[in-house]
This record gives C-alpha cells, structure tokens and sequence, in this order.
C-alpha cells in the first residue's frame, strides 16, 4: 500500500492529478498537519473493520446455536459484510474526497457504531446478516479516508512512518480479531455470549467520534471526481449473484431461481464492464476504470490475489468452524490455537523488505512454497493423527508455516500490483487492489465454505477440511508457477 504515496499530486481516492499549482506537490504545507493524537484516532479507525472481519468467525457456532442459523446464513454472516465492504471502498473514497474526508470518517465511525449495536441485539440470523451488510457500508465509508488523511497532511519521514503504522495496525487487527472473539465470546460478559464480539466496538467508537472531531485536520480534494452510480450497483448486483446461490443453494437443493441466478452473475460483469468502459470513453469517472487492466502487470496482479484472498478467507471461515464444531473446542480456545499463525504472519511482514532485497519477486515464490508446505503438514496432522490428540501444539507447525506465508503475501500483491500502476494514477490502482482483496476474501467464504459444508456431510469434518486445503495447495503452486514467469525486480 505504501505505493499511494509515491506521487503527492494524486488524489488518494481516484488516482488523477488534480493539482496544478507549484503548492500542490506538497499538501500537507498548506493545510492543518496530523498530530501524533490524529494519527491514533484514525488508525484507531482502521483497526475496527479489519478486526471486525475475523472476530466474527469464532462466534459462528454460538450464533448458529442462539439464533438456529444454517451453515449457509452463517457463511452470509461473513460474505455480506465484504461484499458491502468491496462494491463501495472506491465510492467512499470519492465521497471524501467531495465533501470531506474528516466528515466521512465520522459518519463511517458513527455508522459502524450503529451497525455494530444493531449486529449485537440482532433477533435473527438473516436481520444479523442484513445488519452486517450495513457495517461493511460503513466500513466502506470510514476506512478510505486514513490514507487519504495521511497524503494530505503529512510529508517526508512523517508520512512514511505513518504509512508503516497503517500496514501494522491493519495486519495486527487481522491476527488478534479472530484471539479477540474467542475471548469475548467464551467470557459470557453478562450473559451476552456471541453478542459482545460486536457489542465491544460501540465503546471504542464513542471513545473515537470526539477524539476525531478534537484532533483529525479535514482534507478534500480540489477537483473531485463523481461518483459511479450505475457501475457500483451492477457490481453489487454480479457479487450478490454469484455469492447468493453458492451458498444458499446447496442447502435448497439448487432451485431454478439459484441456477438462474448464477448464471446471471457473467452477465451482470460484463454489463458491469460496459458500462465502466462507456464511462471512461466519455470522459467520466468510472468505479474500476477499465484502461488500468490495460496497463503492462495489472491483470497480473490481480490475478496473484486470486489464490491468496480465496484461500486466506476460506481458510479462517473453516478453520474456526473445523476447530469448534469437529474438535469442540471453546471459542478460547479455538482463537488461542491461531496464535502461533498471527505472530508468524507478524514476522513474516517484518522480514519482507530483506527477503526482496535478496530475492527480488521470488520472494511470491518462496512464500507460497512455505504455505503450501504450511498446508501439507496441517492436513498430515489432521488426517494421520488420532483425532483426540489433535491439541493446539499439534496443530501449531503447520499453522507456522502457514502464517510465514500469510505474513508475505498481502504486502507483496499490492507492491506488485501498484507497481505495474502508473504513478499518476496510484489512487486508482489501489482501489481496484482494495476492492479485488474485499472480493475475493467474499467469494473465499461463499466457496470454500460451500465445498467444506458439502463434503462434511458425506466425507466428515477432517476429510473435507482436508480437501479444502487441498484445494488451496493448488492455487498456492498455481501462484508459484506464475511467480516464476515475473521479472525478477521490483518496481
């Protein structure tokens, strides 16, 4: 992500330059600079949607229990909450960048604090789907902003070390929200159970609304870019086409309206594509714009984020449910038994910089060998060990592994793509990064977990556990593969 900031004259959220005036290469000189107070309100923001994402996933079980969910309404749980979460990063963007990215952080902020309250006192499994939906909406509106505010208010060192913060508390975020959820969840605070892991953002959002208004400068852009009604509703509407049958109907026995719709999915992208396409022709502003897959590496950076978010997502959805509902573990337990992939994902991101110093972009190369050698001895142990022996410490090689791999990944998809993003239009470009990554952590979800649900059934939790790490082995030496084919530096 730190890309964004190679070429100050971008606007952060559509990738044009819009400033022409000597000044502008420098905006942080003319307007209000983010204090260090600044700095921990809105990567206090940036914490919330990425913990958010994976403290539900150890919950899972106690609300299908509380509220009678079925499998597929609890893989809604977390697929509509990054579908929301994709379709809208780009329009949040753009958003403040016309009326003020201070103002859309708050209204993000106070947004996810409300949906946050209503996920905890949700009646039913799909009012809890539908109001996650609307968190990932918020999400959507807050977390563009950070960035944004960093561009526009800080320079030099000071922008490169709050950058840095930002990739920190975001990976950080990611490892403890799935230990957080155990915890809140096995601690039944007062009788709440499930409820407290949403529960427990409404006090840091009333800890962040007056520290954002107290400390946060406002920022916007001089020559803002509209908004893409019609391309953020198709593509709203292609991802709820694929994702909706995929996990609803199996569990239907595939009904005519699920074939139906999924067969309305290619159809609905290539409107999608269309019509972004006539956009950017006419001179408009287009969600995604269609000239940037012409661009020399894009298509192949996206491609690299297939494997990595598909897997990644799908991994952690079936974990957790392997781990609680076929080992019967806790949810503190289960969030515990994760730990030793967090800080090997942490280190795994601290030794990125030598790694491509030495390596180059075989260092993709490497860290998909690792997790795929992560995935083997996971899937070694669960199969060949006695299923009563399996405890976290047996569990933890593989899931080393698998986390040095994890901790590599992310920050090279987006080094490799931005790189192959001219730097006139690194906002651009990072919002198809953003949105791709939002997607494929959605469609991970609805499709491994969908695989996993359908095999447990006539297979049993190991072997289809088993079999979806299959699967992800595959698209990780796929990755490798492809990683061989870059040229070795990178920009």
């Amino acid at each position: 992500m730190t890309a964004t900031t190679t070429n100050p004259s971008t606007d952060t959220s559509t990738g044009t330059a819009t400033r022409t005036d000597p000044t502008a290469a420098d905006p942080a000189a003319r307007g209000p600079a983010l204090t260090a107070l600044g700095l921990f309100t809105i990567l206090l923001g940036t914490s919330l949607p990425s913990t958010d994402f994976f403290v539900v996933n150890v919950a899972l079980p106690d609300i299908a229990r509380d509220l009678g969910a079925s499998p597929s309404a609890l893989e809604m749980v977390a697929a509509g909450y990054a579908v929301a979460y994709a379709v809208l990063l780009v329009l949040g963007g753009r958003l403040g960048d016309a009326y003020g990215r201070r103002r859309l952080f708050l209204w993000g902020v106070a947004g996810f604090g409300l949906t946050s309250l209503a996920c905890g006192l949700a009646p039913g499994a799909w009012s809890l789907v539908g109001f996650r939906a609307a968190q990932g909406v918020a999400s959507a509106l807050m977390l563009p902003q950070v960035l944004a505010t960093i561009h526009a208010t800080t320079r030099g060192e000071r922008r490169a070390r709050a950058v840095a913060l930002y990739g920190a508390v975001s990976g950080l975020a990611m490892v403890l929200g799935q230990v957080l959820g155990g915890v809140l969840v096995s601690a039944d605070i007062g009788g709440t159970g499930w409820r407290m892991a949403f529960l427990i953002n409404v006090p840091v959002v009333v800890l962040a609304l007056p520290l954002a208004v107290r400390s946060v400068p406002d920022s916007r852009a001089e020559q803002p870019r509209s908004g893409d009604v019609g391309g953020t509703v198709l593509l709203a509407a292609a991802l709820v086409a694929l994702l909706l049958p995929l996990t609803e109907g199996r569990a239907a026995g595939w009904p005519l309206w699920s074939v139906l719709t999924l067969l309305a999915a290619p159809l609905l992208l290539w409107a999608f594509a269309a019509v972004e396409r006539r956009a950017e022709d006419s001179g408009g502003s287009p969600l995604l714009p269609p000239s940037l897959l012409r661009e020399p590496g894009v298509a192949r950076g996206l491609l690299i984020g297939v494997p990595i978010f598909i897997g990644f997502s799908g991994f952690m959805f079936v974990g957790a449910v392997t781990l609680q509902e076929g080992l019967g573990y806790g949810a503190l337990k289960a969030g515990l038994t994760l730990v030793p992939m967090g800080l090997a994902q942490f280190c795994g991101s601290l030794l990125l910089p030598r790694l491509v110093n030495r390596l180059g972009s075989r260092t993709l190369t490497l860290c998909a060998l690792v997790h795929g050698a992560g995935l083997v001895v996971l899937a070694a142990t669960l199969l060949w060990a006695p299923w009563s022996a399996l405890s976290p410490p047996a569990l933890a090689p593989g899931l080393v592994l698998c986390g040095l791999g994890q901790g590599l990944q992310l920050p090279l998809y987006y080094r490799l793509l931005l790189a192959a993003v001219p730097a006139a239009r690194a906002g651009a470009g990072s919002g198809l990064a953003a949105t791709a990554q939002q997607s494929g952590l959605a469609v991970g979800v609805a499709t491994l977990g969908s695989l996993f649900l359908a095999l447990e059934t006539d297979l049993g939790t190991r072997e289809a556990f088993a079999a979806v790490l299959a699967v992800q082995l595959a698209g990780l030496l796929g990755l490798a593969a492809l990683s061989l084919r870059l040229p070795r530096e990178l920009g």
